[in-house]
């Protein structure tokens, strides 16, 4: 069974940042799917290490709150 996951990002507010974040995160191993919302300002990732998923976005400059 696949773990879904969903991450507020309170500082993305963009299309840019939408994209950075799919690149960010997309190619992670085990990542199945990914949704950013840009209104709700959350990330939706189906599969993947959380922590993993947590540095990505991290390093793609966004702060991830929960």
């Amino acid at each position: 069974m696949t773990t879904s996951r969903t991450y507020l990002v309170p500082t993305i507010s963009c299309d840019h940042c939408v994209g950075a974040i799919t690149d960010a995160v997309s190619p992670l191993p085990g990542v199945q799917a990914l949704e950013v919302d840009l209104a709700a300002k959350t990330v939706r990732v189906d599969g993947g290490d959380d922590e993993a998923i947590r540095a990505a976005i991290d390093d793609a400059g966004y702060d991830v709150d929960n």
